[in-house]
């Protein structure tokens, strides 16, 4: 698996795996006007407002998984539903770490999306509180319920 900064010709892809991979995490755990509000479009504008701080990782030219950084935040971690439970995440999680290296470092996971808080507790992350955040919409912003996690690294 080869983990590389992306590029524009990577941004449909992204934004595609970032759709998918959102409704399969937050669907079932946030309001339904928010569920309504995450459109392809969304993710695709979204996509490209943050290309510059997106790593992603290709496995035989495929996109296996991505992340975004915004400052000290892990602000997005998604790995494609082919690939996962393939070791994907855990070199994906390395190579984020890495680019975070000496900082307290921090990341927002939805209440109630277990299989990513189990993920993140096992890569070593430290839940530390509870409580309202504010996420980017089309709609403009809102407050979801997040378990916000950290590591010193």
């Amino acid at each position: 698996m080869k983990i590389r900064l992306a590029t524009n010709d990577d941004a449909a892809a992204i934004a595609q795996m970032w759709h998918l991979g959102w409704h399969q995490g937050h669907a079932a755990v946030v309001d339904a006007e928010l569920v309504r509000l995450r459109t392809p479009q969304e993710f695709a504008t979204r996509t490209l407002a943050h290309l510059a701080q997106c790593h992603v990782a290709e496995s035989d030219g495929v996109l296996a998984g991505f992340f975004m950084l915004e400052g000290d935040e892990l602000y997005q971690f998604y790995v494609g539903a082919d690939h996962q439970g393939s070791g994907a995440a855990t070199k994906l999680m390395a190579a984020a770490e890495a680019e975070l290296v000496g900082r307290r470092a921090w990341l927002a996971c939805a209440v109630g999306n277990e299989r990513a808080a189990a993920f993140y507790r096992k890569a070593g992350w430290q839940h530390v509180r509870t409580g309202p955040y504010e996420v980017e919409t089309s709609g403009g912003p809102r407050q979801v319920q997040e378990w916000r996690f950290e590591k010193q690294l």
